[in-house]
């Protein structure tokens, strides 16, 4: 990815209820709180903040394991957020886990321990999160065989 910046237009809807602009050339994703304080009608932050850090990560695996021109398809990552009360009394996320799934057993990918062992180091948006918020990875193949964690 290329230095640049991002640009991202937020239009409150009601209440909690928001739609995000990411360009003229996507679609407008609303996003609303849960119950009590919005209506739950799309995505809250902290499930758009989820969906970032598995998207990035599934991204960097895919791009990792191609660049030995391995298939490792389909992937599939669930991304799990403790939300609790920091020290001061404060809703916070707490700690990320990350559980990634190959679409394929490992004995048939090449140079995998490799791949593993880096991957994530390129993710943009989780090496950023993880300043901040602990987030553990776990990688499992097609059989449940866990990879990494």
């Amino acid at each position: 990815m290329s230095e640049k910046n991002i640009t991202v237009t937020l239009r409150q809807q009601h209440d909690y209820r928001f739609d995000i602009h990411f360009d003229e050339a996507m679609p407008v994703v609303t996003t609303d709180e849960p119950a009590p304080l919005g209506t739950g009608q799309g995505p809250s932050p902290v499930q758009l903040l989820c969906a970032a850090v598995g998207n990035c990560l599934s991204d960097s695996l895919l791009f990792a394991l191609r660049k030995f021109k391995q298939a490792p398809e389909p992937l599939s990552c669930n991304v799990e957020a403790e939300v609790g009360r920091n020290a001061e009394g404060r809703m916070r996320v707490l700690k990320m886990v990350a559980t990634m799934h190959l679409g394929v057993p490992a004995a048939r990918l090449e140079h995998l321990d490799r791949v593993l062992g880096q991957f994530e180091t390129f993710c943009t948006v989780t090496q950023s999160v993880g300043q901040g918020i602990p987030i553990t990875i776990r990688v499992f193949d097609a059989d449940g065989v866990c990879l990494k964690s």
